[in-house]
């Protein structure tokens, strides 16, 4: 085998986009830097790394690995059963691919990965998105060498020798855009998601309150994105009234869809809240009911309360509450003006810069050269 002629890297974890968009973040910044030579993703063929890391042009490797919390006893026992066998399957991409460092980011894959890094003397670290830290990450937070925050409050479940507070990463495509001179009246763009997966409840609610925005329906622009369990069902119900939708089961190129965009409405998770915040974007924040500590409700009241987005419960929701919030914009084009504003005034686009500077500092021997950071 030939020598290394730099810095290589493992990501490992994934699942859904919460998780997946800021690896890639990560592995953006890293390839910027002369003396990283590759960066490969370890994940799961359930999770959505295995749609879209390939298509972006990045190597994936697969582990067999279930969740154990929350899953019932048959599938806790079936994913308890897997974990020796997740490890095995990274200690050999490990040593096949012969990392100076490998960063979880959350996810099932997460934990087998680092764990075995950790017992084969390699560097570690871990991204924790939330303002509450996943499962997974509480146990490997014990074994690595630095924890990465998004939110300040989530340093007091880690030991604080490790913890470094980087704000959650975004794609390089979400960058702020020039702003839009927006008259009253003119076409207004709507941009509707509920997470890689989608959310019916949102899905259902979107598609209602058009009945109640009957007068305006020729200005809107919408493009939705539904999942794919929904994208049939709601694209025919804009069809049926009568209005012209972009319907996607999932849009790659989600940051061209946010820059054309007036007003995002969707859930309020840490990863889109760091998007919403790095484009300067005006939300409509649905937050998911059930998130492990109402942690979305709580990342949606940081934006209410500076002014930068609105926010409607799920219990809360239906198609004419939600219309008169669409209209209410639509009608004060000045007011979307000051939601970016304070949106912007948020954002945090240096995230996965600082990420990977302290990844680079982590104290040991390096194959590369470490350059300037």
């Amino acid at each position: 085998m030939c020598a290394k002629k730099g810095i290589r890297i493992i990501i490992a974890g994934g699942g859904t986009g919460g998780h997946v968009f800021p690896a890639v973040a990560i592995a953006e910044e890293f390839l910027e830097r002369s003396d990283v030579q590759d960066v490969l993703f370890i994940g799961t063929e359930k999770g959505l790394e295995a749609r879209v890391l390939r298509d972006m042009g990045f190597t994936l490797r697969m582990i067999n690995v279930e969740g154990v919390k929350g899953k019932g006893a048959v599938k806790m026992i079936v994913g308890l059963l897997k974990i020796p066998w997740s490890i095995a399957q990274s200690v050999s991409i490990i040593r096949n691919f012969r990392p100076d460092i490998v960063l979880g980011v959350g996810g099932y894959a997460s934990g087998p990965a680092v764990i075995a890094a950790h017992f084969m003397g390699i560097k570690t670290a871990i991204a924790e998105q939330n303002a509450l830290p996943g499962f997974t990450n509480r146990i490997l937070g014990r074994f690595v060498n630095k924890i990465f925050l998004s939110f300040p409050d989530t340093g007091n479940r880690f030991a604080g020798n490790k913890v470094v507070v980087t704000g959650n990463p975004v794609r390089k495509g979400f960058v702020k855009g020039t702003k839009k001179t927006r008259i009253k009246g003119d076409k207004f763009s709507i941009l509707i998601f509920g997470g890689s997966q989608g959310a019916r409840t949102i899905n259902s609610a979107v598609v209602k309150s058009v009945e109640y925005l009957e007068d305006i329906k020729d200005r809107l622009v919408i493009t939705h994105q539904t999942g794919a369990k929904d994208v049939e069902e709601v694209s025919a119900a804009y069809h049926s009234y009568g209005v012209s939708a972009g319907v996607h089961s999932f849009i790659t190129d989600m940051s061209s869809a946010y820059e054309s965009a007036d007003l995002l409405i969707c859930r309020a998770g840490a990863t889109s809240i760091a998007e919403i915040t790095a484009t300067g974007k005006a939300a409509v924040l649905i937050p998911y009911p059930f998130a492990v500590g109402n942690h979305q409700e709580l990342n949606a009241r940081v934006l209410v309360d500076a002014a930068a987005a609105e926010m409607l419960l799920e219990s809360e929701l239906d198609g004419e509450k939600l219309a008169g919030i669409i209209r209410r914009l639509f009608n004060n084009p000045e007011t979307i003006d000051r939601m970016e504003q304070e949106s912007e005034r948020l954002g945090n686009l240096k995230a996965a810069e600082h990420i990977v500077y302290e990844c680079m500092a982590i104290p040991g021997q390096w194959s590369g050269v470490r350059g300037k950071i």
